[in-house]
């Protein structure tokens, strides 16, 4: 039987103005299509599974949004994690309240990605499922580079898993190496190597094997006091801490919505193209390039002489800023609203 458990605590603060404190960017519609990023994904979830098997998990501060956004959702299936603590404890308090039995097949997904090509990934689901049924293993899915993207985690595949007579054609690559975030240039020669896959966050394994795991790597015990949790992402729990993990390379068209930078990336179609992020607003260019640009429904910008930009609008907060460093400009700009008096509602 499958399972899931939906990541839903994150911050967002690199897509700031658009994801605020308040509402972070798994509850918005960020492109305009009717349905936040944590509802694309819960609808997802729904087509392997039924939704009492459907686990989602936030931060207490986010409740009432994702009950308002997900009024399916059972109630015993929303996780909500007292404190941050990052996403391998709040994965395994998932895992440990009782809904998921040892046995299940378990995913573990972000709330905050793009699947182009459900189809296909509902066969790589079906894929990674067959695996983890022969090998006691985490098996993460990755898809292959299509450009030097810094803002990525990269794995390198190692030796194929050798065949087993219940699995006897793998297609299962060890995990040789990990790295999260490299620069452009170490980047474009993971992707020039082809040894690379981009890790898309998305895990698979037997609840029973995972949540030992887990308990192992951060060194808590049965009961697990969520306090003393150590602040680790399950991707480092995974990836760099585990004994058994393997990637499977997928297509199923996969973009990680986590910077304006990245966001240009994943949905520019040409070399001068310029994305328009919410399709309810409108966009007239003149000698304009390389632009990323997120407006409110209805909106229309009218933008002549820009190259390589960000400009985005949210409620009180117009941001518009070289695309290239954004990400850790963004993080430096709302350090100093944050500690400026009387600016909080720009946060």
């Amino acid at each position: 039987m499958k399972y899931a458990i939906i990541l839903a605590g994150g911050k967002g603060r690199r897509l700031w103005p658009v994801s605020r404190r308040n509402l972070p960017k798994q509850f918005v519609d960020f492109f305009g299509c009717g349905k936040t990023l944590l509802q694309q994904t819960y609808e997802r979830m729904q087509k392997i599974m039924p939704k009492e098997n459907i686990l989602v998990v936030t931060h207490t501060a986010f409740e009432y949004i994702l009950r308002e956004q997900l009024p399916d959702l059972p109630n015993d299936n929303l996780i909500l994690e007292p404190i941050n603590r990052n996403t391998a404890p709040s994965t395994l308090m998932a895992l440990r309240s009782g809904i998921i039995p040892p046995e299940g097949d378990v995913i573990i997904v972000p709330a905050d990605q793009v699947v182009m090509n459900e189809d296909k990934f509902a066969e790589a689901i079906d894929a990674a499922t067959d695996y983890i049924n022969c090998y006691d293993s985490v098996l993460t899915m990755g898809v292959r580079p299509t450009r030097p993207e810094p803002g990525y985690g990269y794995l390198q595949m190692g030796d194929l898993v050798p065949a087993t007579p219940k699995h006897p054609n793998p297609t299962t690559h060890y995990v040789k190496s990990f790295t999260e975030k490299p620069d452009r240039d170490f980047a474009r020669m993971f992707m020039d190597s082809g040894e690379f896959l981009w890790n898309t966050g998305i895990y698979m394994s037997k609840a029973g094997y995972i949540s030992n795991q887990l308990i192992t790597v951060m060194g808590v015990d049965e009961e697990m006091d969520y306090s003393m949790s150590p602040n680790l992402s399950i991707d480092m729990a995974i990836l760099e801490k585990m004994p058994e993990r393997v990637v499977k390379e997928c297509s199923f068209g996969w973009a990680d919505i986590g910077a304006w930078h990245g966001i240009y990336e994943a949905f520019a179609n040409a070399d001068e193209d310029n994305v328009l992020v919410n399709k309810k607003s409108r966009l007239m260019v003149e000698n304009a390039s390389h632009n990323v640009i997120s407006l409110p429904n209805g909106k229309l910008a009218v933008i002549s002489g820009l190259a390589g930009f960000i400009v985005a609008e949210k409620d009180n907060v117009l941001l518009i800023c070289p695309k290239e460093d954004s990400s850790a400009m963004i993080r430096r700009l709302l350090g100093k609203i944050e500690n400026e008096e009387g600016m909080e509602d720009f946060v």
